[in-house]
């Protein structure tokens, strides 16, 4: 029987993967979802029953150089790669992700107009700001408990579906047996999915927080480097990247099948954002789940935002050798807070520019596919490479998973590359 005291270390032991997952669901993720169930009704639930253990295995690997080697991934990354590729690779990271903070805060502010009323660019100038300032203000510990508690905000998509009426005998049959459709919406939709579960700043991310903790022991080498300490933190990051990619993607379902039922069953099959899901949602499931879905956008942007600006600036901190972390201050390491600060600043002013959100998330997702499958594959070398990993290399069952994530990666860039060249001739 599980008691409080055994939830309270189980919640202790979860951290930088179950932020990272929730993170995965970030208001722009949250469009998609809920632009798939619109359309689709349950034909696409199959989609998170694939990518879930095949995000569990390319997290693993980003957590597991992180820890091993002390170094955030960019870092790693340089050891193995041309340095001009490297900083190629880092620069289209941290426009993409600029793009989605965009796209993010937009959403945000719109949710809480819908709410509470008030001016759209007022709403998302203070959320920019309370993102921008928070990760600066919060050391690491703080930073970690604070998004670590946005988390829950996400179980508000769970609410939404317990207050409809689900066919859950037909939601198991979309959920474990692919329908596949003919046209190019469906395919376009099953590449955007893809996208949106398994994503590059997620790996910096996550490499990082894992270098971050990994650093904090550094000053006690004798237990660092003891097989029963790695083994036993090895296993906190396997427990913690099952739960938190198991959590992203019961979320993402949750959103998914919560559009099926109210939207699509009810002939609304045209959803581009969350603010036009949420309004759809209101004269149908009701007030509640309307401003369920409507505060859950705010709560996950909150947490998405600072983890996408963080791993931009990771990135270029770990490829010009800057110091970085959530653990210094802002006069310890200007250049890494420079480019926090920068990414979230320039994604809440684009909000203020004639760019169009959905465009910016189709640039970012364009732009994600093309590195991911590059990072991918380093990610691999890395972590079957012994003079990097030294005896914590990846098992031969979990290398097979991670390319066969890497090749369904390649896959729906393949995909993604051809219906949009389809779709513009």
């Amino acid at each position: 029987m599980l008691t409080l005291r055994h939830a309270r270390k189980i919640a202790e032991r979860l951290g930088p993967e179950l932020i990272t997952g929730a993170a995965d669901d970030d208001p722009s993720g949250l469009a998609t979802y809920s632009q798939a169930g619109a359309q689709f009704g349950a034909g696409l639930l199959w989609t998170l029953t694939l990518t879930t253990p095949l995000m569990i295995g390319i997290q693993m690997v980003s957590a597991r150089i992180g820890w091993v080697t002390g170094a955030g991934l960019a870092a790693n990354i340089c050891r193995v790669m041309p340095r001009w590729l490297a900083i190629t690779l880092v620069t289209l990271l941290v426009l993409a992700n600029t793009l989605n903070i965009a796209a993010d805060i937009a959403a945000m502010g719109d949710a809480l107009q819908l709410v509470v009323g008030g001016p759209h660019h007022g709403h998302a100038l203070v959320f920019g700001l309370l993102c921008a300032v928070l990760p600066v203000w919060l050391n690491y510990e703080a930073t970690v408990r604070v998004l670590k508690w946005l988390t829950l905000a996400l179980l508000s998509y769970v609410g939404v579906v317990l207050v409809l009426h689900v066919d859950w005998m037909r939601t198991l049959e979309g959920t474990l047996i692919p329908n596949f459709q003919k046209g190019e919406n469906y395919w376009m939709m099953i590449v955007g999915v893809l996208g949106t579960t398994i994503s590059p700043y997620l790996f910096f991310w996550q490499a990082a927080q894992e270098s971050e903790q990994r650093q904090q022991v550094r000053h006690r080498p004798v237990i660092v480097h003891s097989a029963l300490f790695m083994r036993e933190h090895l296993y906190r990051i396997k427990l913690d990247t099952v739960f938190g990619m198991c959590f992203s993607n019961v979320i993402a379902f949750c959103v998914m099948l919560a559009s099926a039922m109210a939207l699509h069953q009810h002939g609304i099959t045209d959803i581009q954002t969350t603010r036009q899901a949420a309004l759809a949602l209101q004269p149908i499931a009701g007030e509640f789940a309307f401003t369920l879905f409507a505060l859950g956008i705010i709560g996950t942007g909150l947490l998405a935002v600072p983890v996408l600006a963080g791993s931009a600036a990771y990135a270029v901190a770990d490829v010009f050798k800057w110091r970085s972390g959530l653990d210094h201050t802002l006069a310890e390491a200007k250049g890494f807070y420079g480019i926090l600060i920068f990414a979230t600043a320039a994604g809440t002013l684009l909000g203020f520019t004639p760019l169009d959100p959905i465009k910016a998330l189709i640039w970012s997702a364009v732009i994600n596919g093309v590195i991911a499958v590059p990072i991918m594959a380093v990610m691999m070398r890395l972590g079957a490479d012994r003079n990097i990993l030294g005896d914590q290399v990846l098992t031969l069952r979990h290398q097979m998973l991670g390319w066969l994530a890497t090749l369904i990666m390649l896959g729906a860039v393949v995909g993604m590359i051809y219906t949009w060249l389809r779709g513009s001739v």
